[in-house]
């Protein structure tokens, strides 16, 4: 058995072999910054202080050449070689923040609704004990003994007593996964999943407006987040604007504008990118729309989810329209994510 020790804190952490770091510090409770899981995106970077570890395969973007020869690496690969990983993680207490994911956890098939064309919503109830997750987090789903791999999907739910769980599923031209659930899974099937993942977490010491920004099924964390925030009685001001192709790509239409008649401290606004939009009045994409919206976002707290693309234009956008680095919450959907 391998250890892993945090530092500065000095916790030692059991590292069974052939596991990754990532998933052996989310066994143990702790949050580390991940989205991709495959070597890409960079988000799980972390400086090895002592030891050696197999770094498996990367992508050149997602650690430079300068980053590997600082010792840094991405956790989501890395495996200990040497019986001692040393890494620069977290605070002196060194607190759990997340809980442990629960791993080949049975749920049952309870609806299968077609939300768009190409985006369902897969509802499933737990056959066991519930999963306990934050708002924001995702799960794996697939099946990987007929070929269909892994692949994380955000929980589009708040926490609920029953353990019901929802997901907002975009089919991918040549997702094996996606194509498996949209083709293949039907109403009371029996699935395996893991959860929960993932630190696209509310902060809830925060007290600033906020601003949620998401389009096509990265509205799934999202929902979560607000669901959350907005039932557990806060009082500051949340605006969700989702960029949506034509009328027929808005996603729970109907909840939303109910969540906006039940909270007066909520607006839904959508803008729409390849339609005239006569009743909703925004047309565009977000870098066009959000400036004549809110101009001034040096006081909001900001949440992103979507593709890459959407991703980095919203990024770009809010960061030129004055908000702090740090309450800036993103949560990309990679190509390896997504199919």
């Amino acid at each position: 058995m391998k250890k892993i020790i945090l530092q500065p804190s000095g916790k030692q952490i059991d590292c069974p072999s052939g596991q990754t770091v990532l998933s052996v510090l989310e066994k143990q409770g702790y949050a580390l910054p991940n989205n991709c899981r495959a070597g890409a995106c960079g988000e799980c970077k972390i400086k090895v202080l002592n030891g050696e570890f197999d770094q498996g395969f990367i992508m050149d973007m997602a650690l430079s050449l300068e980053d590997r020869e600082q010792g840094y690496g991405l956790m989501c690969m890395a495996k200990p070689i040497s019986d001692v990983l040393e890494i620069e993680f977290g605070t002196k207490d060194a607190k759990p923040k997340l809980f442990p994911p629960v791993e080949n956890s049975w749920h049952i098939v309870i609806d299968k609704i077609n939300r768009t064309n190409k985006i369902l919503e897969l509802k499933l109830a737990p056959l066991g004990k519930p999963i306990r997750f934050w708002p924001g987090q995702y799960a794996l789903l697939g099946d990987e003994l007929l070929k269909h791999p892994l692949r994380p999907y955000s929980i589009a739910n708040a926490p609920k007593e029953d353990g019901e769980l929802s997901f907002i599923i975009t089919k991918e031209p040549k997702g094996k996964t996606s194509s498996w659930i949209h083709e293949d899974v039907n109403i009371g099937d029996n699935i395996k999943i893991n959860a929960p993942y993932g630190t696209f977490l509310g902060d809830p010491s925060v007290d600033t407006p906020i601003l949620c920004l998401a389009s096509g099924s990265g509205l799934a964390p999202i929902l979560s987040l607000l669901n959350a925030y907005l039932s557990r009685g806060n009082k500051n001001h949340v605006t969700l604007l989702f960029s949506a192709k034509t009328k027929n790509d808005l996603l729970d239409f109907g909840k939303l504008k109910y969540l906006e008649s039940k909270y007066i401290n909520f607006k839904y606004k959508y803008t729409l990118t390849q339609e005239d939009n006569k009743i909703g009045a925004l047309e565009g994409r977000i870098n066009k729309v959000l400036p004549l919206l809110l101009p001034d976002l040096s006081n909001h707290s900001v949440y992103i989810a979507g593709g890459v693309d959407f991703v980095k234009s919203c990024l770009d956008t809010v960061q030129g329209l004055g908000v702090k680095e740090d309450l800036i919450h993103m949560e990309e959907y990679f190509a390896q994510q997504i199919i």
